[in-house]
């Protein structure tokens, strides 16, 4: 079994937590490579590394991500649409995907030699932004989010569900999250946790000036379409944690991808027990 080890954030606890899982790789007789960046920060200049999807596919049949859900949506592009299922260890806060810690690596390693550990797959969405001269395609693992640019006046986004006219929501912005997005900047902006594998895309409203507008579930194989009015000109569009300025001419059409990710579980994994301790369900402080 070969591991690719990836890091885009070199704490002290990141990088104490990396040569811990490459020391237990070692033990284990398992070969790793790892990424471009990490190599740089690590002494051992015989690593094997990879900078993009086919190096990594060539070397690794499991990515091990280290660091915090962030981390894990920064590897999307070098696994997505692959074979190969992402290992996530937190070493961030929260962390809803990196549910692994570095103490329950070695049962880890061990179910993933008697092949009872489980594989999770989740979808994306596939996000199209076009004017009249170009289109670019993009893919977002938690969510798609417009914004306005700046702290002015709100922006109108009309929204187009399956062809047919949805809202025009007057708001500083509009999330369309998948259901792995559900617990992501969604859930912070009032929407709801959505189970993996319930077949949904979430829309949620960014502080809509109508508080009847409310975040709205539908079948993930609707397609949405976003356009929009502005007195900037300009809107802040993020695929996860990639952003970028676009005008307001542009047009964004949403849907999902036929491209998945798979997450790599331990055998005893249950989502249910994740939310529960996640988001302190149950928690009082007075006992």
């Amino acid at each position: 079994m070969k591991f690719g080890i990836f890091c885009n954030y070199f704490s002290d606890q990141n990088l104490f937590a990396v040569n811990s899982v490459r020391q237990m790789l070692d033990e284990a007789q398992m070969s790793y490579c790892v990424n471009t960046e990490l190599k740089k920060r690590l002494k051992n200049t015989s690593l094997t590394v990879f900078s993009n999807k086919a190096e990594l596919v060539m070397n690794a049949d499991i990515l091990v991500t280290v660091g915090g859900d962030g981390t894990i949506l920064r590897a999307v592009q070098y696994v997505a649409g692959s074979e190969i299922p992402v290992l996530g260890i937190n070493t961030g806060r929260l962390g809803f995907l990196t549910s692994i810690t570095l103490n329950e690596i070695p049962n880890l390693l061990d179910e993933i030699k008697r092949n009872i550990h489980r594989i999770e797959e989740r979808g994306l969405l596939e996000v199209r932004a076009s004017d009249q001269k170009n289109e670019d395609v993009g893919l977002a693992f938690n969510e798609l989010s417009v914004q306005k640019k700046d702290s002015s006046a709100m922006i109108t986004i009309h929204t187009e569900l399956d062809g047919e006219f949805l809202n025009s929501y007057w708001a500083d912005g509009l999330i369309v999250a998948t259901v792995t997005g559900s617990t992501a900047y969604s859930l912070s902006c009032g929407g709801p946790v959505v189970m993996p594998g319930s077949g949904n895309i979430i829309i949620t409203p960014i502080a809509p000036h109508n508080l009847n507008v409310r975040p709205l579930i539908v079948d993930d194989c609707s397609q949405i379409r976003l356009w929009f009015e502005t007195r900037s000109n300009d809107l802040l569009i993020a695929l996860d944690s990639n952003s970028r300025i676009i005008q307001d001419n542009v047009s964004i059409h949403i849907k999902k991808s036929d491209t998945t990710i798979k997450l790599l579980r331990q055998e005893s994994y249950s989502y249910l027990e994740t939310l529960r301790n996640k988001l302190n369900w149950g928690l009082d402080k007075r006992n």
